[in-house]
């Protein structure tokens, strides 16, 4: 009687990328919040093939760990647009960048003499930071915490990741522009999202706090994937050897993008990937 051939495990498939960035909102999380069972499996294929994930995003870590703890997720997560590097594995920040509250101000004051005074709210530095919410800001609904304060004195009462801004008669690329346009090289503002615009410190992109993070893990923008959906993300896309945007992206994004997939709701990170997993 002869032995039973050794059974034979299944191939790793291979992964052209050594890191995976994704943005969260709009991006990995579909509009209730949650991440799909498809995406789940496409990440972890991705992982057991060697490929590091790395979640980039504009939210600040207090406002990132929920989901982060959801996804089981132990790695380096860039927070804050880059202005925090944070290790989910042992709760702790690596690197952290404050916004100069002088400075703000008088970015701020030019702003006003431009378009008038923006309603305001800000994001404390730190794991524990709260985001705290001025008069005449509106906040948009779900489930992230935030402070509203009567007196605007409290906003500036502590270190600060951002200030966010919002006017009453102007869009979101309006204003983004306007305030660009006002304070010059002075600091910089984004537009992360519906109804979100941001005062950053100069020079502070998700680039930046992606590029951090990748020498420590080694790795090269060349063999970077990432995905987004926000002009924020289009700094990331310059970094990293290839841009994929969403179908719900702006259009200022999908302009630079090497490849637009499906929406955030239809998987289009999973499609993606498992076509990148598929042999040949």
């Amino acid at each position: 009687m002869t032995d039973p051939a050794p059974a034979v495990a299944a191939p790793t498939p291979s992964f052209p990328y050594k890191l995976v960035a994704t943005d969260l909102d709009g991006t990995l999380l579909r509009e209730d919040g949650t991440v799909s069972e498809r995406t789940r499996k496409a990440l972890a294929s991705v992982t057991a093939a060697g490929a590091a994930h790395i979640i980039v995003t504009g939210r600040a870590v207090p406002w990132t760990r929920n989901i982060l703890d959801d996804l089981g997720y132990e790695g380096l997560a860039v927070c804050g647009q880059g202005a925090q590097v944070y290790h989910a594995g042992e709760h702790r920040l690596l690197t952290s960048l404050t916004l100069d509250r002088q400075l703000a101000k008088v970015a701020l004051s030019r702003i006003e003499e431009r378009i008038g005074a923006p309603a305001l709210a800000v994001s404390r530095d730190g794991l524990d930071g709260e985001v705290l919410v001025g008069p005449g800001y509106r906040v948009q609904e779900g489930p992230l915490p935030a402070l509203f304060v009567d007196d605007p004195a409290q906003l500036w009462a502590a270190p600060l990741n951002k200030v966010y801004i919002q006017h009453p008669e102007l869009g979101d690329d309006a204003l983004a522009e306007a305030a660009r346009a006002a304070v010059g090289g002075l600091v910089d503002v984004v537009m992360a999202g519906a109804g979100v615009v941001e005062i950053l410190p100069p020079g502070l992109t998700k680039a930046t706090g992606l590029s951090l993070a990748a020498r420590r893990l080694g790795v090269k923008a060349a063999d970077t994937i990432a995905f987004g959906d926000m002009p924020n993300d289009i700094p990331m896309f310059g970094w990293a050897g290839y841009g994929v945007a969403m179908a719900n992206a702006h259009e200022k994004l999908k302009a630079v993008a090497d490849e637009v997939t499906a929406s955030n709701g239809d998987d289009g990170i999973a499609v993606v990937l498992e076509k990148l997993l598929l042999p040949g």
